[in-house]
Parts: structure tokens; sequence; C-alpha cells
């Protein structure tokens, strides 16, 4: 399996199946809770940002070809150390592509544009050797903006379980636990 497969196997046990819950935002084409059709949110595709797609209908090999054009290929994620892949893969699905190339731009001592080019992935280069401390800094600048949202209160303890198991599965989840 390769390293994108394994990273979605990953990040798709956390996003969960089908949802049409009312007053979540993301269940509906408009992004705001009464805006446009409730067509909810499956395999974490939402309508907020899916408008047009029949989420009800979506199947998880539809789902894999999104994530992977939409959210995997825009973090570069096959040029990434696998552990750090994963970490900026899960960051661009819950975060946005562009918070996700920042805190890795920030992390790796890049000049935070948000889009993940040359320099910035020679920046990851420099580091190697130094994964662990990549990645730590990496989910720091991650939780740091996720516990100042103000649904922190709500959703917060099930954020950081989520980003604390993340470096685990990170360093067990790929061949020989390398951390980048």
């Amino acid at each position: 399996m390769d390293v994108f497969a394994r990273a979605f196997a990953v990040v798709i046990g956390e996003e969960g199946g089908w949802s049409a819950e009312r007053a979540d935002p993301g269940n509906w084409t408009g992004g705001a809770v009464g805006s446009g059709a409730l067509r909810g949110t499956k395999f974490g595709i939402s309508a907020a940002a899916y408008p047009t797609l029949d989420i009800a209908a979506l199947t998880l090999a539809e789902a894999q070809a999104i994530y992977r054009r939409d959210y995997w290929d825009r973090v570069r994620g096959d040029e990434l150390p696998p552990p750090l892949a994963l970490l900026v893969f899960d960051a661009a699905v819950n975060n946005g592509v562009g918070r996700a190339a920042r805190w890795l731009q920030l992390a790796a001592g890049a000049a935070p544009d948000g889009v993940i080019g040359p320099v910035t992935l020679a920046a990851v280069a420099a580091r190697a050797g130094e994964g662990d401390a990549l990645c730590a800094e990496f989910l720091a600048r991650r939780m740091d903006f996720m516990a100042t949202l103000p649904t922190w209160r709500s959703f917060g303890l099930g954020w950081a379980r989520r980003l604390c198991a993340l470096p685990y599965r990170s360093m067990t989840f790929f061949e020989g636990g390398s951390n980048g």
C-alpha cells in the first residue's frame, strides 16, 4: 500500500460516515445553518465545501479521489517524509490546505505563503534528521490555532485526542517507524 493510501486510511477513520445534523453548518450547501440545501457530510466531505456533490451517494472510492486531488496533492504529500505527510494531510483535511501549508512552512523555517513549493520542500529537506522536532512544531502550531477557535469549548477534547494520537500513528503506521 502506498503512503497516500495508508494516510487516507488514518484520516478517513477520523472523519466518519454520513451525517445530516441540521445544527452543523458544514452540512448545508451555503455553509451556514439554514443556508442552501441540507445535503450533509460523508467521509468528511461536506455540502459546504462541495455544494453540487450528491453527498449521500458518495462512495468511499470517490471520497478517496477527492482527498488525493484536493488535499494530498495540494500539500505535496508524495514529496514529504511519510510521517510528516500524514500530519500535514490530516491538517489540510481538517483545517484547510492553506493553513496546513503555513504551519509546515513556519515549522520548517520557510516564509509562510500557504503554498507548498520548492522553497518549502527545501526547508523541510534541510531539517532532515530533525523529524521529531519538525513534527512537534507543526502539531504545536496546529493545536495553538485550534484552541483559539470559538468551538474549542464544545469540540476541543475530541480535536485534542485526534491531534495527540497523530504522532503515534505517524511513527508506527509507516514502515520502519521512521519519523522523517
